[in-house]
């Protein structure tokens, strides 16, 4: 099997979703790998270290948020996209606040969740231009070392996270829309809807500590980063 594009982790356990989604992940190039249970997901993360990770919410054994939680508790950031069947904004915020990168929503089109998952990748790996240190007040951002720090201490950020502040700090008192950073930054329409941006903002605020100020909300507008 061509894994050119890196091994996908795929934990499902409804066995007809779990196979189309190997069929279009392998027809884009990535390896593929599926287990049907949270406690065999778990393991499987740990050992095969995959370039990304694909998890129901609902899963036998651990369910998949509790999955993404262990590992991030262990310092494993890789990319995670979620899945649920329950469209509601508590799954959705919940995931995110455990370290996820997105999300998408049962029933859903194969084609989107592969891109969703180029997406993250993409992010993952940064502009070819992202080398230049950016500093706004007591934050630092080193995208070639994929380093934050505030006051010099490092913080940890998933690959969104670390994405969307770099997307802002990039261009600093510049005021970005909620609809501009849907596709900058995740790579998708805003008809997927905006709420996500908050999420993350917000998840990044709390990680900054007393530097959270620096991601200043522009009331009826959107976001900037500002000293």
């Amino acid at each position: 099997m061509d894994q050119g594009k890196g091994l996908v982790l795929v934990v499902e356990d409804e066995r007809p979703i779990a196979d189309l989604l190997r069929m279009y992940l392998a027809r884009e190039g990535f390896g593929v790998h599926v287990e049907h249970d949270g406690t065999a997901g778990l393991a499987a993360a740990r050992k095969l270290r995959p370039v990304a990770c694909v998890l129901d919410i609902a899963l036998p054994g651990l369910d998949g948020t509790e999955i993404c939680r262990r590992l991030r508790e262990s310092g494993d950031w890789t990319p995670v996209l979620f899945l649920t069947a329950r469209d509601d904004e508590v799954d959705r915020i919940l995931g995110l606040e455990l370290g996820g990168d997105d999300y998408v929503t049962k029933p859903f089109s194969p084609r989107e969740l592969v891109s969703r998952v180029k997406a993250v990748l993409r992010r993952t790996q940064g502009p070819p231009d992202a080398e230049q240190v950016r500093i706004v007040g007591p934050v630092t951002l080193d995208p070639a070392r994929r380093e934050c720090r505030v006051h010099g201490v490092p913080v940890s950020l998933t690959s969104t996270e670390f994405a969307l502040l770099a997307h802002l700090m990039n261009r600093p008192g510049r005021v970005f829309t909620r609809e501009e950073l849907l596709g900058s930054v995740w790579g998708y329409a805003a008809h997927s809807g905006t709420r996500t941006v908050d999420v993350h903002v917000a998840q990044v605020r709390g990680k900054l500590g007393d530097a959270a100020g620096v991601l200043r909300t522009v009331r009826g507008v959107g976001y900037t980063a500002d000293a």
